[in-house]
């Protein structure tokens, strides 16, 4: 089955492949997910930022050195930078294409470093106000680097262990011996909120293999699993969309002497025979085919459209294959297929129209004989209406 594969978004550098990884085995779809959602709180960066510029202004201010005048200026240069990254991000991902996800990485890990920088030189200032200010920013801010980036639990440990590591350090050479309790304090602190971001990590990616599955069970059938009618809307209308809709043949099977497998085998073997149908469908399908069961012993395979003729031919190569005898439970079955065909350029590109048609063929190839292959006649309304457009 064809479908649309979206670019890979995710970081090409080692390093900040293993930051954003869960560190767990998820599809892609769901890692990819992960990474995009780090993208989702621009209103927490936006604060984050906010408060980190006013905390070194302020600070800087009080203390015009120009090592405090250089933090401030590095976190609004910081500001200045990340902000577009985020904003190019975001809008990559509208595109389905990759962004700057290294560069927005390193940015963020660079900011999560001078935030501890700050606290780490306002420690060794001796001024307890502004070491105050400065820590009680750092420690803000690991809330906002869990709710931002729980998605990426390896890369939240590291922005919190970047933005409070340093206050260990500070307190421990500030020579204030009651500041000797950070060296305790601050490690329990970052274990317990880096194991409370893998954990909201873990069920976030519960919930998202949920709602897969769920998407999955509804879009699939659960015996073969081919796609079911509600699937094969979906992928139509997404090739609508895409405007690859206008030259599609719609080939509707039914299964012939199902009805006796069942009646003679009973039902459990008629679901093994409908799933061996399945696999020969699979098999026998071209390149790019959406192969999909309908319900009970019927099935439905779209591909690119050819001229009736060829048509024809394919549905009797079909047929060839999936008539070949099967061995059930022991026993050999024998069953015929009959197949009625619809070309969206004779028959319309409306879903119904061409599921209308094919059913009208396959109900005119059960007529004739069975296990054989016929392709729908143009309606004399659509005829009349093709009519009009050429002329």
């Amino acid at each position: 089955m064809s479908g649309l594969v979206a670019s890979d978004p995710l970081p090409r550098w080692s390093l900040t492949r293993w930051l954003i990884d869960p560190g767990q085995d998820v599809p892609d779809a769901i890692r990819i997910s992960l990474f995009n959602a780090l993208y989702g709180t621009l209103p927490i960066f936006l604060g984050g930022v906010f408060n980190t510029v006013l905390v070194s202004t302020a600070i800087a201010m009080r203390h015009p050195t120009p090592l405090f005048i250089g933090w401030a200026i590095g976190e609004l240069l910081l500001a200045i930078i990340r902000l577009p990254v985020v904003i190019l991000g975001l809008r990559a991902i509208r595109e389905g294409r990759r962004g700057p996800s290294d560069l927005y990485i390193l940015l963020a890990l660079l900011w999560a470093f001078s935030v501890g920088f700050g606290s780490f030189i306002c420690l060794l200032s001796g001024d307890w106000v502004i070491a105050t200010l400065a820590c009680l920013s750092a420690a803000a801010m690991v809330g906002g680097i869990c709710l931002r980036n729980y998605a990426a639990p390896r890369l939240s440990a590291a922005m919190i262990a970047l933005s409070l590591g340093p206050c260990v350090l500070g307190g421990i050479l500030s020579g204030e011996t009651v500041l000797l309790v950070t060296f305790l304090q601050i490690p329990a602190y970052l274990g317990a909120m880096t194991a409370a971001t893998f954990r909201m990590n873990r069920m976030l990616i519960e919930r998202m293999e949920a709602e897969i599955d769920k998407d999955r069970r509804a879009r699939h059938d659960e015996l073969t699993g081919l796609l079911n009618r509600t699937g094969l809307a979906a992928e139509f209308d997404r090739r609508a969309v895409a405007g690859d809709a206008e030259d599609l043949a719609f080939l509707f099977l039914d299964l012939d002497g199902f009805k006796g497998v069942n009646d003679t085998l009973g039902h459990s073997a008629g679901d093994r025979l409908l799933v061996e149908v399945a696999e020969r469908l699979r098999a026998a399908a071209r390149s790019g085919d959406i192969v999909v069961r309908l319900g009970g012993d019927e099935f439905l395979l779209v591909t690119r459209s050819g001229d009736p003729a060829g048509m024809r031919s394919y549905g009797e190569t079909l047929i060839r294959a999936l008539s070949l005898p099967y061995l059930i439970d022991g026993s050999g079955v024998d069953i015929g297929v009959s197949i009625g065909v619809a070309l969206s350029r004779e028959h319309g590109c409306a879903f119904a129209d061409l599921i209308e048609a094919a059913d009208g063929a396959l109900y005119k190839a059960k007529a004739q004989g069975r296990n054989r292959c016929v392709v729908a006649q143009t309606t004399p309304r659509l005829a009349a209406s093709r009519r009009h457009v050429a002329a």
